[in-house]
């Protein structure tokens, strides 16, 4: 699929079939990720596969109750590691940089999600401490996002976009 088409396909899906995800496929979105942007290479981020039903009910919980994250065959959530970047930038790597960095990351998995004809959708809506205590992650890392990714199991409704004029604003 080209990059383009990508952009146009990719959709916020929150109904899942039961098919599992392969190993191949988590594989190669994986993979597409560790190619993503970070400040100075330091990728200042780390991944959590869930796929166990008692930890997605539980992020689940976490998550205001957003009952997609069980029935996704796979969770991947998103942690800026700030200690990673600021070895190297301080105060500004780790409050800002390593966030960006795991937000980059995700977008990375969901554009791979999507070329590979699997859905997903961005979580962000979610109490920090219980994600943090669920997946395991280390004394400051920090979650920021969710992705949970299945084959989708609903054709969501295309919602309108800003127009390019609304958005952009010429400087000099």
């Amino acid at each position: 699929m080209d990059i383009f088409d990508v952009f146009s396909a990719r959709h916020s899906i929150r109904a899942f079939t039961d098919q599992p995800v392969t190993d191949d496929i988590l594989g190669k979105i994986l993979e597409a990720v560790n190619r993503a942007p970070s400040a100075g290479n330091l990728q200042a981020f780390d991944i959590f596969q869930v796929t166990k039903v008692e930890h997605k009910e539980a992020l689940m919980r976490a998550s205001h109750d957003q009952g997609f994250l069980v029935q996704a065959p796979v969770v991947l959530v998103f942690c800026a590691t700030p200690a990673r970047s600021a070895v190297r930038y301080n105060e500004r790597g780790g409050t800002l940089y390593c966030i960006q960095d795991a937000t980059i990351a995700c977008t990375y998995a969901m554009l791979a999600t999507t070329a590979l004809g699997l859905g997903c959708v961005w979580v962000g809506a979610f109490n920090e401490e219980a994600v943090h205590q669920v997946i395991g992650a280390a004394p400051g890392q920090r979650p920021v996002a969710m992705l949970p990714i299945g084959y989708p199991n609903e054709t969501p409704r295309i919602r309108p976009r800003r127009s390019l004029d609304d958005i952009v604003h010429q400087v000099g």
